[in-house]
């Protein structure tokens, strides 16, 4: 007899087991139409699956957050049925729900392409319309492996062979088709509803292995209802007009090409935007008690093995054999292990601590050519990375400080709200639980002291330590995360760094790992998309352009420009002999904050008429004053809060 307790604290009881199916009708007609899916004492499971014993349910509706992934999972499949009903002799492989939709890899020469879509969603409406049932089966391996491999699908096969024995072999039937699936699915194919899209095609290998065959995978998006998906081919339509790749191009700040692949060419603007923010962090790490260091790239394998990171991040190191020494050097992929180096040179005092050592450190790691994106996923970059060695006692001061200092710079940057998840221990990781345990709660009661409010993000904290990570929310909605502040008990134990404490005695310092860009490149790519290129003024790389209405103005533009750089701005002068209504064009398509417009009535008056990016109208000021005006935007906010400055370059 199940007790079944419900989430308004009530509880059902039934002489037999009952399935999710009937204990909803049971509650009542409503929610029979409206359940999709369960969570049995946290798990989510089918409508179809037995509830024998005392258990926790929770019905998920089509309106709950979960049924998302159900929407998409269940898509998934009917995509696979649409295809295969279309065009005859395709293997199905996988398929299953992302973030924002989901994807299913096919076996078919030649592969799809858009084209193909239309009668694929077309078909896809008739199975959604025809409301096929989702139905569990339990079979026997050998009898779905025999299955599959008469059915011509080799890869369902393989896949099953390649399960481990415990595994139960799960299959859904949906009308006339079938599916290897572990499942959950909702009650039928009309859960799906309409509100899909299929949005592109890609080439896969199996099951990721560039000696396997390529596959043709399929990509569709999938949402509760028409105006979410609406909502997101805006989004995605905004996202394209932000792409930091395109704004790069046009302009001229970067490139990137096949003979330095995941690195950037920095162009000169590009190469300013990027000072400039470097500027800006070194100016406020120095007012927040940092002190800057630099460490070598190439670093002895020994310490990377001491440290742990070769185990862990060994594949993902590009590595130097030096011959005649008979040693292996790799470049660093982070700063950590040679900041702990500079630490341990000399006896440290408990009165050096916090110690705070910061690094804009060139780092490389090994990226699969097909997850690089831009300048947002690289091999070669730069993280503005900080280790703070400290006692745990003082582990919440430090949480504070930094919390103060992350917010600020966001907050000038453009991104005045974030987000935090707490990463505790991961599967794979280094230190004895005890070691994470004592971290774990240092780091909880860091951020009870600093009033931190966070999500939990189960089993993502680094493999040495949990840790915070920072989450910031574009213009667009799109998350991203950057900063990270992790507590870290192991590598100070594995790299012998000590401090002689107040009674005298050896101890090991605790290490606070923290970024608050994360790396400049993939920082500057989001800062990019943030403003669509319309870049702040202290932020722009080209801060404004002196353009010529006559050439008769010529000689007064100039000097408008000279008094334009002698104010610390960023300027160019066009006296090209092209329309004033070209030029315009041209600088707005450069993304160039503001124009300072000039003809004869301005030379002689010794005025200008300043234009803002994407404004129609123009104001008539004083050289001097419109100069001013400019400067003082340009003023870098941290500059602007601490008083008068000579100067507004970064």
């Amino acid at each position: 007899m199940p007790a079944i307790r419900l989430p308004d604290g009530s509880t059902r009881r039934f002489e037999e087991p009952v399935t999710g199916a009937a204990l909803a009708a049971a509650i009542g007609p409503g929610l029979a139409r409206a359940a999709v899916a369960m969570t049995v004492s946290g798990k989510l499971v089918d409508l179809s699956s037995v509830i024998d014993a005392d258990s926790d349910v929770r019905f998920v509706t089509r309106d709950d957050p979960e049924a998302l992934a159900l929407i998409r999972h269940d898509a998934a499949h009917v995509l696979a049925e649409a295809v295969q009903s279309l065009y005859p002799g395709t293997q199905v492989t996988i398929g299953p729900a992302i973030e924002n939709g989901f994807y299913y890899d096919f076996a078919r020469e030649p592969p799809f392409s858009p084209e193909d879509f239309p009668p694929i969603e077309e078909k896809m409406r008739a199975i959604v319309a025809a409301k096929e049932p989702f139905d569990r089966e339990v079979w026997e391996r050998e009898k779905a492996i025999r299955f599959f491999e008469e059915k011509g699908e080799k890869y369902k096969a393989e896949i099953i062979r390649d399960l481990p024995e415990s595994e139960t072999i799960t299959l859904y039937r949906q009308g006339g088709w079938v599916d290897l699936c572990r499942g959950p699915h909702m009650r039928t194919t009309g859960d799906v509803g309409t509100a899909f899209k299929l949005m592109r095609t890609a080439g896969a290998y199996w099951r990721g292995d560039h000696r396997n065959p390529m596959l043709s995978r399929i990509y569709g998006t999938a949402w509760r209802n028409q105006k979410e998906l609406e909502a997101y081919l805006v989004m995605l339509a905004e996202a394209e007009r932000r792409d930091h790749r395109r704004l790069g191009r046009e302009m001229d700040l970067f490139h990137l090409q096949d003979e330095a692949v995941g690195s950037v060419f920095w162009h000169p603007l590009g190469w300013r935007l990027y000072r400039t923010v470097e500027s800006y962090m070194r100016r406020r790490l120095d007012a927040a008690g940092y002190q800057e260091v630099r460490t070598p790239q190439l670093v002895d394998r020994s310490l990377w093995e001491k440290s742990g990171h070769w185990e862990k991040f060994g594949a993902h190191m590009f590595t130097a054999q030096v011959e005649d020494e008979d040693r292996t050097l790799a470049l660093k992929p982070m700063n950590c292990p040679c900041h702990v180096q500079i630490f341990t040179q000399r006896v440290r005092s408990y009165r050096e601590l916090p110690l705070r050592l910061a690094e804009f450190g060139s780092c490389h790691r090994y990226e699969p050519s097909g997850a690089l994106h831009g300048i947002m996923r690289v091999r070669a970059f730069t993280q503005d990375d900080a280790h703070i060695f400290c006692t745990e006692e003082q582990i919440g001061a430090e949480t504070i400080r930094f919390m103060a200092l992350l917010s600020t710079i966001y907050r000038d940057l453009g991104f005045p709200e974030f987000a935090v998840k707490f990463a505790d221990r991961p599967p794979v990781r280094a230190g004895a639980d005890e070691t994470w345990d004592r971290a774990e709660a240092a780091l909880r009661e860091a951020c009870a002291e600093a009033g931190v409010t966070y999500v939990l993000n189960p089993g993502e904290g680094a493999f040495y330590g949990p840790k915070l990570e920072f989450v910031l929310k574009d213009a667009i909605g799109r998350e991203w995360q950057c900063g990270t502040l992790q507590v870290d008990f192991v590598l100070p134990e594995r790299l012998d760094a000590e401090y002689v404490a107040e009674d005298g005695r050896w101890r090991r310092p605790v290490m606070l790992h923290r970024a608050i860009l994360g790396s400049f490149e993939r920082f500057l790519g989001i800062l990019i998309e943030q403003y669509a290129g319309r870049l702040p003024l202290w932020l722009a790389p080209l801060q404004a352009a002196v353009a010529t209405i006559v050439s008769d103005a010529d000689a007064y533009a100039a000097e408008v420009g000279r008094a334009c750089a002698e104010a610390g701005l960023n300027v160019e002068v066009d006296s090209r002999n092209e329309k004033i209504n070209a030029k315009v064009r041209d600088w707005s398509l450069r993304h160039v904050p503001a124009m300072l417009v000039v003809g004869r009535r301005e030379a002689e008056a010794g005025t200008v008429a300043l234009r803002r990016l994407g404004a129609a109208e123009q104001e008539v000021l004083p050289m001097a004053e419109a100069i001013a005006r400019l400067a003082a935007e340009a003023t870098p906010p941290d500059l602007r809060r601490s008083g008068p400055q000579t100067s507004a370059c970064a």
